[in-house]
């Protein structure tokens, strides 16, 4: 009790009262020092004769403009470390030769039997004066961060490399988290101390996590391979125990990782892909030096698009989005950024309105387009067909055709896996914008069209990780829609760089489909995610449990599996994670007729006419909500009255 008093008392001083004590505490130490170095010299207590006492109570002077001039004042003591010990050698250093310096000048006796003073006790004053006020400072940080018994938070650290050891000194000032032990698969190191703290062996985390009540576990492996870390956190995942990830160094300047991200838990670990290196050169062949568009530049995808288009140094980047609030995030985003200082240039518009994208294609010469303006959340476009047919649909051929008109080089468009064999009115509609795509790429024109197919994408405003890990913070239901459902994942990040290698392969007409490796089956990943928190699924077998899952039932459109090829027909590319679908398509001939049918539907707001229209378009399209059922019923024109 009385120690936290002295610790908080002390701790709440202002910076100037804290180094008064220090400059009090150093100038009473080299007094006593002085007068301890005669006793260790002589092998008896002896106190100086007049002539030389003085000197030593004089020495305050010296030594503290001396260590004020060598910065040992500046550094805050809590966080001592190696350059503040370096501070306090060449201070006390300087101290020593100069006292000695002085008593040399003034050839003083201070003994009968030698004339001045041993040079041995300027030797002995020296060793002291660095052991000594090194040492108080040591000891002063130990009181200031040694909390342990305030530290709620018992961790341990998987990893005892030269990133544990890092994040152990870190932890060492927390308020927060107290450090136990650390784990590591390294044999040859299994047993040693490693600031002062013992390396286990893996198998031994449940005894420790038991014995000393673990709540979390920090992986500082950042130099791992993904695989790696999926294997040990499917290990960790039966423990109630919260598990945080280290990113690497590489994945923060990258901005594959934001800095708020760190020591957050990686989802994507839970994947067990293995990413595949970029091919640089068709990474840039369609950006550099050249003018972007990038439409739906303020939603989740786009937004992506923009943040690795600017570091490939394109001439200006033009981001377009009918979202003011999302453009102005993203613009704002981009100006901190903007290391190559690329003209970025702001556009709120519609892809509705051909006149206006025309406009901005031809006024500023676009040479590359990434169409990621769309509707895409299955519900809300299902009770909403019209509109997410105008987006969807007559938006992309809105964008194609000013594209050719401005004689853009290559287009690329932003699909997705619901296209195939679709349920739903949102998937039908972007099948329908690859048809679009497809016929117009045949037709005489200087643009290369082509379009990039892929699945969910981690932590985009549609994915179920953040409704996850919302329902989580809030103690819970997690929904899911069925036990038996299953969808393809992979990060914004690393599904934005293959569209953008997939358009640099483009030849017209083209329609990539990203490998999203393994489907994944939503309960379990919401059982992980629940796990990774610390927490136990509540259930009938455990009862005492935190986190409930609960079933809603299919939302309308939706179906339990998805894929990415329309046919069997696909063939690789240079990039392993990369394919080319070879499928059969519409000439614009019989498209044109049944776009217009389809427009004539809209126009009159007659849902069931625009279902037909779809259908007729894509017949593999299987609407498994009626149309009847639309929960928000579209107005009815005046020619229908």
């Amino acid at each position: 009790m009385l120690l936290n008093f002295f610790r908080n008392k002390l701790t709440n001083l202002n910076r100037l009262t804290k180094q008064l004590v220090m400059i009090l505490i150093d100038s009473i130490s080299v007094i006593l020092l002085l007068i301890i170095s005669f006793s260790i010299r002589l092998d008896y207590f002896h106190w100086p004769k007049e002539d030389v006492i003085w000197l030593i109570f004089a020495s305050p002077a010296l030594a503290v403009p001396i260590f004020i001039f060598c910065g040992m004042y500046k550094s805050i003591v809590r966080y001592i470390g190696f350059d503040a010990f370096l501070s306090i050698f060449k201070g006390v250093t300087i101290y020593a030769l100069g006292w000695g310096l002085i008593d040399y000048l003034f050839q003083i006796d201070g003994f009968e039997f030698i004339e001045g003073i041993p040079r041995s006790v300027l030797f002995i004053n020296w060793m002291l004066c660095f052991i000594v006020i090194g040492g108080s400072r040591v000891i002063a940080s130990w009181l200031l961060i040694n909390q342990s018994n305030s530290k709620d938070r018992n961790i341990i650290i998987y990893g005892a490399g030269s990133a544990g050891m890092q994040l152990s000194n870190a932890l060492k000032v927390s308020l927060e988290y107290n450090q136990i032990a650390y784990v590591d698969d390294d044999k040859s190191i299994e047993g040693n101390f490693i600031n002062g703290f013992q390396v286990f062996n893996p198998a031994n985390i449940s005894l420790l996590a038991e014995k000393y009540n673990v709540k979390e576990i920090f992986l500082a492996i950042p130099s791992s391979s993904r695989k790696k870390r999926q294997v040990i956190i499917e290990n960790l995942s039966n423990l109630p125990i919260s598990i945080r990830s280290l990113p690497s160094v590489s994945e923060i300047v990258e901005g594959k990782v934001n800095i708020d991200d760190f020591l957050k838990i990686n989802i994507n670990d839970l994947l067990g892909r293995q990413l595949v290196k970029p091919n640089l050169n068709l990474l840039s062949v369609q950006i550099k030096n050249k003018v972007i568009l990038v439409t739906g530049a303020g939603g989740s995808i786009g937004s992506e698009l923009s943040r690795q288009i600017i570091l490939l140094n394109p001439k200006k980047l033009i981001l377009l989005d009918i979202s003011e609030s999302s453009l102005y995030l993203i613009q704002q985003e981009l100006s901190l950024n903007n290391l190559l200082q690329v003209e970025v240039i702001s556009l709120l518009g519609s892809v509705r309105s051909f006149d206006r994208l025309q406009n901005i294609f031809t006024e500023y010469g676009v040479q590359t387009v990434y169409h990621a303006a769309a509707y895409k959340h299955v519900p809300l476009v299902e009770f909403n067909q019209s509109e997410g047919v105008l987006n969807n649909i007559i938006g992309t051929l809105n964008a194609a055709k000013a594209a050719i008109h401005s004689n853009v080089e290559t287009f690329v468009l932003i699909s997705t896996d619901k296209a195939v064999r679709p349920t739903n009115i949102m998937g039908a509609t972007k099948r329908v914008s690859e048809l679009v795509l497809q016929a117009l790429s045949k037709k005489k024109h200087n643009t290369c069209f082509t379009m990039v197919r892929f699945g969910n994408v981690l932590n985009s405003s549609g994915s179920v990780v953040p409704l996850f890990k919302k329902q989580i913070k809030e103690g819970g239901p997690i929904t899911v829609t069925d036990a038996n459902v299953v969808r393809y994942f992979m990060t914004i990040p690393e599904a934005v760089e293959l569209v953008i290698q997939a358009g640099g392969m483009a030849h017209g007409g083209d329609v990539f489909v990203l490998d999203m490796g393994k489907p994944v089956l939503i309960y379990d990943l919401a059982l992980k995610m629940i796990h990774l928190s610390g927490l136990k699924l509540l259930d009938e077998n455990n009862p005492n449990g935190d986190i409930e899952i609960i079933y809603t039932g299919l939302r309308p459109g939706e179906k339990l599996y998805e894929e990415l090829l329309v046919g069997d027909n696909s063939s690789r590319t240079d990039n392993k994670l990369i394919m080319r679908a070879e499928e059969n398509f519409l000439e614009w001939d019989q498209l044109e007729p049944m776009i217009n049918e389809l427009k004539e539907a809209l126009i009159n707001f007659n849902n069931i006419q625009i279902r037909d229209c779809l259908i007729k378009i894509v017949p593999e399209f299987n609407p498994v909500f009626p149309v009847k059922e639309t929960l928000v019923p579209q107005p009815k024109s005046k020619k229908n009255k």
